[in-house]
């Protein structure tokens, strides 16, 4: 659908959605964690939507920008991680895990958000391609950004979202061992990315969530 756009015009349709997909993520995970007792990224000034304060160099700016010129086929990247001390919740590995949870929760939200954005550009419709286009495009990679973050995260390579919680239904013992991983996270993800193994894993539940909030956006 962006095929006709120029590259400064895809960045500027995907900067925000990006970066608010990815800063909206992370405030999910320190909101959750504050509920169940923990007050870390409260008290650190992280609860915030502004995304200066979130912000990761690599991961928020550099990342989605070589990914949307390079054309890999989605665009992904990552906050500063909001801080949480599982020591202070009452159930360490399964309030973790619910935590976790939430960053995903948290996106497929925002693709409803970001699916009513494009409907109202729709609504609005022939006559007014000024308005109308820039919320169908924003729209659309918002929607796109939110629902890749989330089934990303899902995935249960630590440290993703995906790997808390599967630590939270695991045995201690097990749960540990599957834990020290976490070292490799990282680089076994970058490998998939660039293998195409992860374009592979995703491409299906990929393309039936998408067609299912194009479908609510009225597209």
């Amino acid at each position: 659908m962006m095929d006709n756009l120029t590259l400064i015009q895809r960045i500027a349709v995907w900067v925000l959605p990006v970066i608010f997909a990815i800063t909206v993520h992370e405030v999910a995970h320190g909101w959750v964690a504050k509920k169940y007792g923990d007050n870390t990224a409260s008290s650190l000034g992280r609860l915030t939507l502004n995304p200066i304060k979130h912000i990761d160099l690599f991961g928020t700016i550099i990342l989605p920008g070589l990914l949307l010129i390079t054309g890999t086929g989605f665009i992904f990247g990552w906050a500063k991680p909001v801080p949480v001390d599982p020591r202070n919740f009452k159930n360490p590995l399964q309030d973790m895990a619910i935590v976790a949870l939430a960053g995903p929760v948290s996106n497929l939200l925002m693709a409803v958000f970001w699916a009513l954005i494009i409907r109202l550009g729709v609504t609005i419709g022939a006559g007014n391609e000024a308005i109308s286009h820039p919320l169908i495009y924003s729209g659309v990679a918002g929607i796109s950004i939110n629902l890749v973050l989330a089934l990303i995260n899902l995935l249960p390579i630590p440290p993703l979202d995906g790997s808390r919680i599967l630590t939270g239904i695991l045995p201690t013992y097990w749960a540990r061992q599957y834990n020290r991983l976490e070292r490799y996270g990282f680089i076994i993800l970058i490998l998939l990315l660039y293998t195409k193994v992860l374009n592979a894993l995703l491409e299906y539940p990929l393309f039936i969530a998408q067609k299912l909030f194009f479908s609510i956006a009225g597209l």
